[in-house]
C-alpha cells in the first residue's frame, strides 16, 4: 500500500483534523497482552491509542501510519512517542519483532482488497509466532442509512460496503467472515471475539467485531522423500 493511492489524500487533508472515536477494550487488552510485550499500533494515526498504551504501563509500544500529516500532528501532540510515517511495505523491521499487532478502525480505511490483504499479510510477518493480533472493525450495518449508501456506491467501487462520506473520505464495512478470514490468511487463528457499539467520526453510533488471534507457527517444511533408484 503506498500513499500515491486516491482515498489516502483524505487522510493528508480534512482526515488529518478528525478527532477519533473508536475505542480500546483495556481489559480485552489485558488478557492476552503483558505490559512488557513490544506492541506494534499499525495505522496509528495522530497516536491517540499508541498514547494510551504508554500510558497505562506499555512500555515498548511504536505506533507507524501511511498519512504524513497524522503523524505530523501526532508528534506535535504526543512528542515522547516513537510514531513513524510509512506509505509502504515492508515496514522496517525483522520478521517476527513484535509480541502484539493492534489493527484498530484501519480496515474501515482501506477500500481494497490488495490493500487490506497486503496490511494483514505484514502484520503477519511482523507478529511472533504464538504473538496476538487485536482486531477491531466496522461490520456490515444493518440500518436503513447504511444499507442505502452500500448499494449506491456498489457499482462505483465494485464491492458492497464501500461508501463515501460528504467531506471526501472513502470508508468500507465488512461482512464479519471477511474479517476473520484476512486474519487466518495472514497466518492467524482467532481465540476470542466480542461485539459492541461504537462512537463514529460522524457523531453517530456504529456496532464493532473485535477480534483477538494468535499467530500460528510456520508450518513444516516437507520431509524429502525416499531416494528412488
Amino acid at each position: 500500500m503506498t500513499s500515491s493511492q486516491g482515498f489516502l489524500g483524505f487522510w493528508e487533508t480534512t482526515g488529518a483534523g478528525k478527532t477519533f472515536t473508536h475505542p480500546l477494550d483495556p481489559a480485552l487488552l489485558d488478557a492476552y497482552v503483558p505490559r512488557s510485550a513490544r506492541l506494534l499500533d499499525y495505522g496509528c494515526g495522530y497516536g491517540r491509542l499508541t498514547a494510551e498504551l504508554a500510558g497505562s504501563g506499555y512500555r515498548a509500544v511504536c505506533g507507524v501510519d501511511v498519512s504524513a500529516a497524522l503523524v505530523a500532528r501526532g508528534r506535535r501532540e504526543h512528542p515522547e512517542l516513537e510514531l513513524l510515517h510509512r506509505p509502504g511495505f515492508p515496514l522496517p523491521f525483522e520478521d517476527g519483532s513484535f509480541d502484539a499487532a493492534l489493527l484498530f478502525a484501519v480496515l474501515t480505511c482501506v477500500p481494497g482488497d490488495a490493500d487490506q490483504t497486503a496490511i494483514a499479510g505484514e502484520l503477519g510477518r511482523l507478529v511472533r509466532p504464538g504473538g496476538v493480533l487485536y482486531l477491531s472493525d466496522v461490520p456490515l450495518q444493518g440500518d436503513a442509512l447504511n444499507r442505502e449508501q452500500y448499494a449506491r456506491f456498489a457499482e462505483r467501487y465494485g464491492t458492497y460496503g464501500v461508501f463515501e462520506t460528504p467531506d471526501g473520505g472513502v470508508f468500507r464495512h465488512h461482512p464479519p467472515e471477511r474479517l476473520r478470514g484476512l486474519v487466518r490468511e495472514a497466518g492467524f487463528a482467532v481465540v476470542k471475539e466480542r461485539a459492541g457499539a461504537v462512537a463514529t467520526l460522524d457523531g453517530r453510533t456504529a456496532e464493532r467485531l473485535q477480534l483477538i488471534a494468535r499467530r500460528e507457527p510456520a508450518a513444516p517444511a516437507p520431509s524429502p522423500g525416499p531416494a528412488s533408484g
